[in-house]
């Protein structure tokens, strides 16, 4: 009983009060009638009391998100499905749903009445603007009554994860032998006649090309084999993400990191569409996403993995071992000078196939002091890599195609944008 007191609302207490009261006076006076009177008055908030209490009990919700990943700027449905299973209709309901800043206000609905054994279905939009894993929810429902007298809370349902991932876009082509191993191009060691004499083959796999069937394999293995293109000793490809807090200007979704993060994860998915093997790691040499090694991938492992990435407090590159462990790197580089990329350009083979895109982030914000790209452009570009400084006002893809021309030619820096 004194849980179901706790509901009364300031009306109900002073209508309770007042009863009592009058109750009081009745007795003092004699008078018969007040106190028929201060009963009924008492009784009501009881009653209402008791009545709501029962009535929030019977209440079930659940949750559903569609989709449960949504790109940065897209729309995800949320349908709330409300239930009533107690044995008293419920009148005057209003549902709150806990929705994070990033994501809008919180939805509010109100529910005149809700008929026994039976449910609505309540239904809103989100769209993030923000990368990361967000939580909505926890799922309030106030049950309140015609008269205003009680107000109960009561969570309906916990917190939902919806996985805010980066944009990504699409680019027309990838880098001339990337994902072909590490050292010289992979066009040119075909051409060049090495690689095993064996053909690499494993099991069909729905959607494969009925061209590349291996038969002599089929018949040996009774079960159909396909010819994989790459040479056994591929390697795959590296990509690298700077994503030091020290390394980049502006804020929310329009600082360089998210442009960053966007490039990264536009550039893995590309890659994969084109069948290579990618490893994601950031500046310190840390494994975000490493595919199997039976050239099995998955996009959804890369977008998670940099949708729940955050900012790194350190200040300086420092990369214990070689971060493409042999394998062709793609770096997505900050704002660095050549001092902090001394220790990259230092553990990665010259022979080897090198792609860096520096961030220009003086364009991104100027509210501190940026480092100029041109100085760390010069050292990678003298130790062989190939370098795109890349822009806010460039699209992704003509960076992707700069990058694509200056890791053909590995003869100097290319501005994005700039001619072949």
């Amino acid at each position: 009983m004194r849980a179901a007191l706790a509901g009364l609302t300031t009306r109900g207490r002073c209508l309770l009060a007042a009863g009592l009261a009058a109750a009081l006076c009745s007795l003092v006076l004699n008078e018969r009638d007040l106190l028929r009177v201060s009963v009924f008055v008492v009784a009501l908030p009881l009653l209402v009391c008791w009545l709501t209490a029962a009535t929030r009990v019977g209440l079930r919700a659940q949750r559903h998100i569609t989709p449960s990943r949504v790109p940065v700027g897209g729309q995800a449905g949320v349908v709330l499905a409300v239930r009533s299973t107690g044995r008293l209709p419920t009148v005057g309901l209003l549902v709150t749903d806990g929705v994070p800043y990033a994501l809008g206000g919180k939805p509010r609905f109100l529910i005149d009445r809700l008929p026994r054994h039976s449910g609505t279905r309540l239904q809103y939009a989100v769209r993030p603007m923000l990368r990361g894993v967000q939580q909505l929810g926890p799922l309030h429902a106030t049950v309140t009554d015609p008269f205003g007298l009680t107000e109960y809370e009561r969570e309906l349902a916990g917190p939902s994860r919806l996985i805010v991932v980066p944009r990504v876009h699409s680019f027309a082509s990838a880098p001339g032998g990337s994902g072909l191993g590490s050292g010289d191009d992979g066009s040119h060691r075909l051409s060049a006649g090495q690689g095993e004499d064996d053909a690499v083959v494993r099991p069909y796999r729905q959607g494969d090309d009925l061209r590349k069937v291996h038969w002599r394999s089929t018949a040996k293995r009774d079960e159909m084999m396909v010819r994989v293109e790459e040479s056994p000793w591929r390697g795959g490809t590296t990509v690298l993400l700077d994503h030091r807090l020290h390394g980049h200007r502006g804020s929310g979704a329009d600082s360089s990191l998210e442009w960053a993060v966007s490039f990264a994860a536009s550039a893995c998915l590309h890659l994969h569409r084109y069948g290579h093997q990618v490893r994601l790691v950031t500046e310190s040499g840390s494994v975000l996403v490493s595919d199997t090694g039976d050239g099995g991938h998955s996009d959804t492992m890369v977008l998670d993995a940099l949708a729940a990435l955050s900012p790194s407090p350190h200040r300086e590159i420092s990369c214990p071992a070689d971060p493409g462990g042999g394998q062709e790197l793609i770096a997505v580089l900050g704002s660095a000078t050549p001092a902090q990329l001394g220790e990259l350009v230092r553990y990665r083979n010259r022979g080897a196939r090198n792609l860096a895109v520096l961030l220009d982030t003086r364009a991104w914000g100027a509210q501190s002091p940026s480092v100029d790209p041109a100085g760390a452009a010069a050292l990678l570009s003298g130790a062989g890599w190939g370098v795109t400084v890349a822009r806010p006002d460039l699209p992704m893809n003509r960076v992707w195609a700069s990058l694509h021309r200056s890791g053909s030619r590995r003869d100097g820096t290319m501005i994005a944008g700039a001619g072949s």
